[in-house]
């Protein structure tokens, strides 16, 4: 058996993907919920829902979050996958509680909900 004293104290987090310290059961803040929405893209467009303008309300409740999203049409193909990806992607941070995605269709979404600089990216 070694002579070598046992550390009692955990370990250190890893930092997340952006380079933050996970939260042990501090709150969730906005710019944590819009970077992992970030992480979400459009499949068709490749570019991310925040950019695009789907994203038109962020909700906290301590560690609960609730976001209404719409989509760029009602029959949009890729609907579920978006929402099932950023339910995911928000479930991951460190420290949520419930996640609730509320699709919605008022107002509906136009090009004009677009990032501008994204916009003007794609000729808008």
């Amino acid at each position: 058996m070694s002579d070598t004293p046992i550390d009692p104290t955990p370990a250190s987090p890893a930092p997340t993907d952006d380079g933050a310290m996970p939260q042990e059961g501090g709150p969730i803040s906005e710019d944590q919920v819009r970077l992992a929405l970030r992480r979400v893209k459009d499949p068709e467009l490749n570019l991310n829902i925040l950019d695009l303008g789907l994203i038109y309300e962020i909700k906290l409740a301590g560690a609960d979050i609730t976001v209404d999203m719409s989509l760029t049409s009602p029959g949009c193909p890729s609907g579920p996958e978006i929402m099932t990806e950023a339910e995911q992607q928000l479930k991951a941070l460190p420290g949520v509680g419930t996640v609730t995605m509320n699709l919605v269709w008022s107002p509906p979404w136009t090009p004009e909900r677009i990032e501008p600089r994204v916009r003007a990216y794609l000729g808008f």
